[in-house]
């Protein structure tokens, strides 16, 4: 891949980091295609439920803008942050690798889950959006047993 690809990755990678520190679900949809593969690693039993109804697939640039308004709903924001660690670049694909800390907002535990997001970038907007974290951290922090 030509270095110009891996730049142009990067720079969108940063704006969509950017965007989602903003918190503002339209204007990170935005960056997302109009229609893209976004999966999450989760245990496909596990998707929608009701405690954590952001978790599962998704295929459009509305999905994307939901995703992050239920993310927000659930979580407390004054509580949250995100560590990035590193941000790796070949091409049009780009890695993420993290840690988030969240609070539920429906127990209020707190929770830190690692994290690694694989992105690719085709025409300036974000194609796919894979995410592997830590769902076990999460699951335990909405467990209301």
């Amino acid at each position: 891949m030509p270095m110009a690809a891996s730049a142009t990755t990067r720079a969108v990678v940063d704006e969509l980091l950017r965007r989602i520190g903003g918190g503002d679900p339209e204007s990170i949809a935005e960056m997302y295609a109009e229609q893209g593969d976004w999966k999450l690693d989760w245990p496909e039993a596990e998707h929608g439920r009701a405690a954590t109804p952001w978790i599962r697939h998704r295929s459009t640039r509305a999905d994307a803008a939901a995703h992050y308004r239920e993310l927000a709903e659930h979580h407390v924001p004054e509580q949250a942050s995100t560590e990035i660690e590193r941000i790796l670049v070949d091409g049009r694909d780009a890695v993420v690798i993290g840690e988030i800390r969240q609070t539920a907002r429906s127990t209020g535990r707190a929770y830190r889950a690692r994290f690694a997001l694989h992105l690719t970038v085709e025409d300036g907007l974000v194609t796919r959006h894979h995410v592997y974290e830590d769902s076990l951290a999460v699951a335990q922090a909405f467990d209301t047993k």
